[in-house]
């Protein structure tokens, strides 16, 4: 069984400067409160036992998985196939300005491309492709924790909107081992 936790509250007080511009962005920690939400999702008894944590190379994801690791004392894997949403499926850096438009797009259209078209933005069929790519290495595990991001984790689980913390079990391989 695979247990899906979104990662922290995230300082983004210093987007846009320094270090923080563009992709750089990825590299915010999680606030005071983000620790504490993460702390106390760590008590969830579906967690306990867990064999094993995955984690997104994303600081506030690898911030989240360290604090669940020494919580729970479950040692954590980077795998980078669970990287968030893509506002540029070719990896090129785009302004905040257009990433947003491309998500609000993603979202409009269910992260699915209108009849057709293309877009530069990762779709939804992309997102669960890669991040089942991972899951897969790990299917032989009983309890893995997947920490992630909101859009990855709503479009490959098939849920809605996440709380930071939000505990989502996924089940892709039928409990098989």
């Amino acid at each position: 069984m695979f247990y899906f936790v979104r990662h922290g509250q995230t300082d983004y007080s210093e987007r846009g400067t320094g270090i923080y511009k563009g992709f750089g962005a990825e590299l915010a920690r999680l606030t005071p409160e983000g620790e504490r939400q993460i702390r106390e999702t760590a008590k969830d008894p579906r967690l306990s036992g867990a064999d094993i944590i995955i984690s997104s190379p994303y600081t506030r994801a690898m911030q989240t998985a360290a604090i669940l690791s020494k919580e729970l004392g479950a040692d954590i894997a980077v795998e980078t196939g669970l990287h968030e949403w893509l506002p540029d499926k070719g990896y090129g850096v785009v302004d905040e300005e257009t990433a947003k438009r491309y998500h609000d797009e993603f979202d409009a259209c269910g992260g699915v491309y209108p009849d057709g078209e293309e877009r530069p933005w990762e779709d939804a069929a992309r997102i669960k492709e890669r991040v089942m790519k991972v899951l897969e290495r790990y299917s032989s595990y009983g309890r893995v924790i997947v920490v992630a991001h909101g859009t990855m984790i709503r479009t490959t689980a098939g849920c809605g909107k996440l709380e930071c913390g939000q505990i989502v079990p996924f089940d892709p391989f039928g409990g098989r081992s």
